[in-house]
């Protein structure tokens, strides 16, 4: 497990914090060596008890774990619930459906106490990232960062919204790709981000070991994944925060 996170030594730093200071955002490729991105990917493909999220409008996001999905009761409430985001899309209000693992609800309710999710999300905190993600923002403060193993698997999308937790600390979010190497445009699963007149302004395509940074609040999506797509846009996920 030694190579699970090692981060890639040749990353241009500088470059990379000037792109981020032009924009709020940047896609920082081949972020880990590739050693360790492949056993990340095993991690996420093969040893995640993927359940679902689910949101509609201004109500509660709803996650249903994996245990929950396989009975009858839960299948009907995920329905229910996915219908329920699909018609708040379908009037331009916010929804999404997609699988997720969330990583820290995992830890602290002991799902499987030193096992490799619990150790992606130690290396996520690491001083090695932080120090990363800090000279990357020119956010010196921030100090914890938050994740989920997140699936986007077809009819699954992320509706047009600001990430506006700014009380909460979150400064900037994250997107640590491992999506398959020649994932298509028309698969979809791209993190968009908007103007004020809902032009896309930025596009970044979902790639393996890309690690996406950007500030929040701010616009942004990820597009639909049409049914024909395959199964392949998983990534960690979540903020990095300075309380």
């Amino acid at each position: 497990m030694k190579t699970l996170f090692e981060l890639n030594p040749a990353l241009d730093r500088d470059a990379l914090a000037a792109r981020f200071a032009a924009t709020g955002r940047v896609q920082i490729r081949d972020v880990l060596t590739p050693e360790s991105a492949r056993e990340m990917l095993a991690v996420l493909a093969r040893g995640t008890p993927w359940g679902m999220a689910v949101g509609a409008g201004l109500e509660k996001p709803r996650s249903f774990g994996a245990g929950e999905l396989r009975t009858q009761q839960g299948q009907q409430e995920l329905q229910q619930a996915a219908r329920a985001a699909e018609e708040h899309s379908a009037r331009g209000e916010y929804g999404f459906r997609f699988a997720h693992y969330p990583l820290v609800a995992a830890v602290q309710e002991n799902h499987d106490p030193g096992g490799p999710h619990e150790v992606m999300l130690e290396h996520i905190n690491s001083p090695a990232f932080m120090d990363l993600a800090r000279d990357v923002t020119g956010i010196g403060t921030l100090f914890k960062a938050d994740g989920q193993a997140t699936l986007f698997a077809p009819t699954h999308y992320l509706g047009r919204h600001i990430d506006s937790h700014v009380a909460e600390g979150w400064e900037v979010a994250y997107v640590l790709n491992l999506a398959r190497d020649d994932w298509h445009p028309d698969w979809g699963g791209y993190l968009l981000f908007l103007d004020e007149e809902g032009d896309v302004v930025e596009g970044f395509r979902p790639r393996f070991n890309a690690l996406n940074l950007f500030r929040v609040p701010q616009p942004h999506l990820v597009s639909y994944v049409p049914p024909f797509a395959p199964v392949g846009r998983m990534a960690m996920t979540g903020w990095l925060r300075t309380r």
